[in-house]
């Protein structure tokens, strides 16, 4: 699984951006993205807030459709590795992989809105 938009506390729709991608990453649906010092979208590091949330895979131009993180949204992923202490209010890290969250509290950018249970694999909504 891959950060998809659970719900936002606003009635809208979050717009599709088309952004220009680093040429030798392979952006996935659903990863978070942030803006590198070249201007072009890389994966987010663990912990950095992302920036962007890929709407779809980059094209062959290397443009990706984003939706801009804002904080009124809720976004559901899975937990990397298992959690057994974590509970809401928690913030975590973001996985290598730049698609699923940590159970690692230290320096977390992902505050824990639910957990739908605690082991690898399971179900968690976040806020940034």
């Amino acid at each position: 699984m891959a950060f998809m938009l659970q719900n936002m506390d606003v009635g809208q729709t979050p717009p599709i951006e088309y952004l220009q991608a680093t040429a030798e990453e392979d952006v996935a649906l659903g990863e978070a993205l942030v803006t590198a010092a070249t201007g072009l979208l890389t994966k987010c590091g663990a912990t950095a807030k992302p920036e962007y949330i890929a709407a779809g895979p980059q094209d062959e131009n290397d443009l990706v459709p984003v939706i801009r993180v804002q904080d009124y949204q809720v976004w559901r992923t899975q937990l990397s590795a298992a959690g057994t202490s974590l509970k809401p209010g928690n913030k975590v890290t973001l996985a290598a992989d730049g698609l699923q969250v940590t159970a690692t509290t230290e320096s977390g950018v992902a505050a824990i809105v639910v957990l739908e249970g605690t082991a690898a694999g399971d179900s968690v909504r976040v806020r940034f």
